[in-house]
């Protein structure tokens, strides 16, 4: 609203303050909620960097495995298991709230690897190579959930900067604007109420000399 709009009575200027106090206590929810996302930003940020930590070295012994088994067992019947391997177990995702907003949670700690009949028999370094890979897939089903929760968080962080600086910026500086232009309008309407009642004063005080100076009639 512009503010050559506003009305300059006690009631918008009440208003006008009351929005005001509002708005501050508004921009103070906003930064206690920047700062716990942030630190929440960084928690993950810190685990995911452990994860993928963890993750190289899960694949480098993974790998190891994979040529060892290859040395002892040749690569012939790794191929010919690797047809017999069962389907990833499906993974079950929910969400969790932090600061109302929605993250991924993989419950990948539920995980349990199918297991197949033709399996059961394997040489010892097949059967380690495939239980390295399968400590792999959970670790990158963390990654990928702290990972996607740190993108939600960094796009909430700059939502929440941005509504930050528009009341912290704009609207406050706006609000005060019109209280001291209604607080100008009203000394301007206080100094036309002095001039007037001077000019009134001065009226009733000529008329009232005008009046004891004239004749008295016979």
């Amino acid at each position: 609203m512009a503010i050559e709009n506003v009305r300059p009575t006690r009631l918008e200027l009440l208003r006008t303050r009351r929005r005001i106090l509002v708005a501050r206590r508004g921009l103070k929810l906003l930064k206690l909620k920047r700062t716990a996302l942030i630190q929440e930003f960084f928690a993950l940020s810190r685990e995911a960097r452990e994860l993928r930590g963890d993750l190289q070295r899960k694949v480098a012994r993974g790998y190891g495995s994979i040529r060892m088994a290859e040395m002892l067992e040749g690569a012939v019947r790794l191929e010919n298991v690797s047809t017999l391997l069962p389907q990833i177990h499906p993974v079950r995702v929910a969400t969790k709230n932090v600061m109302g907003v929605r993250t991924p949670r993989v419950d990948g700690n539920a995980y349990v690897p199918l297991e197949a009949p033709e399996l059961l028999d394997l040489p010892t370094s097949i059967d380690e190579s495939i239980r390295h890979f399968q400590g792999i897939y959970v670790v990158v089903l963390n990654i990928a959930e702290k990972e996607n929760g740190m993108r939600r968080l960094l796009k909430e962080i700059e939502k929440t900067k941005r509504r930050a600086n528009a009341i912290e910026n704009v609207l406050v500086p706006r609000l005060e604007n019109t209280v001291r232009y209604i607080k100008f309008r009203f000394d301007e309407l206080e100094r036309d109420s002095f001039s007037m009642l001077k000019s009134v004063k001065r009226k009733i005080e000529r008329e009232a000399e005008a009046t004891l100076g004239a004749p008295v009639a016979a």
